[in-house]
């Protein structure tokens, strides 16, 4: 990487970077989320199973 080639880069960290960062932080939220909502789903899933035998 030459002298001219570090302001390319940082404009490129500056464009893209900060997307990236925060497209990967909404990621991690949405894994908690719906790590909760599959344990949600199987236990909705187990109590329409023991009603339908009843």
């Amino acid at each position: 990487m030459t002298v001219i080639e570090l302001p390319q880069w940082i404009s490129i960290l500056g464009n893209f970077g900060f997307p990236i960062v925060i497209t990967m932080y909404i990621f991690m939220r949405f894994e908690k989320k719906i790590e909760n909502l599959e344990v949600v789903i199987s236990q909705l899933s187990s109590v329409i199973q023991t009603h339908k035998k009843d």
